[in-house]
């Protein structure tokens, strides 16, 4: 069976990668958005926090075996993801990397993260500027893609009908390996 291609949007919170994927979704057809943040809260219902009723396994690495599990049964994938620190990057690309994904880079200018922060009313102000201290710090996108601007989806769409991603790849070239 063929695997399904993984659109792997990664950014920093506020960036935009929920709205890109919804957008995305609607143009590609035979394409689902499966959100880090949504599995995220799936987990907290399944534990009692402030107990030791805990999982005691990251959320990601769940994550990234659920993203590589549906790519293995030919399901092709929007992700809506941040690759916040060295472990969950590695995970992602040890899990990911026989699999068919444009990695995307999701940009946005700080203003308008730090406006977005405001508006939503759910996020901690400062936290996207926070993430970008590591987020794109080596990753190698085979797209990258600024959502402050127009024509985002388009670019990611015309990649796709490109073939043949290697940003992964190259980005777990440049990392070093786990100790």
């Amino acid at each position: 069976m063929k695997k399904g291609t993984i659109i792997l949007l990664n950014g920093v919170s506020s960036s935009g990668k929920s709205t890109l994927a919804k957008e995305l979704v609607a143009a590609l057809d035979g394409y689902f958005h499966l959100s880090v943040d949504d599995f995220d809260r799936l987990i907290e219902k399944m534990e009692t926090r402030g107990t030791d009723h805990l999982i005691p396994v990251p959320t990601e690495t769940f994550f990234h075996r659920t993203v590589a599990m549906f790519s293995d049964q030919g399901i092709n994938l929007i992700v809506d993801h941040v690759l916040h620190d060295g472990e969950t990057t590695r995970d992602c690309l040890d899990v990911l990397l026989d699999h068919p994904v444009c990695f995307v880079g999701v940009h946005c200018p700080v203003e308008e993260l730090e406006k977005r922060e405001r508006m939503r009313g759910d996020r901690t102000i400062g936290q996207a500027r926070a993430q970008l201290a590591y987020v794109h710090r080596q990753e190698s996108y085979d797209v990258e893609v600024d959502t402050h601007g127009g024509g985002a989806a388009e670019s990611i769409i015309r990649r796709i009908c490109e073939g043949e991603f290697t940003g992964l790849r190259e980005t777990s070239e440049t990392l070093s390996p786990r100790s």
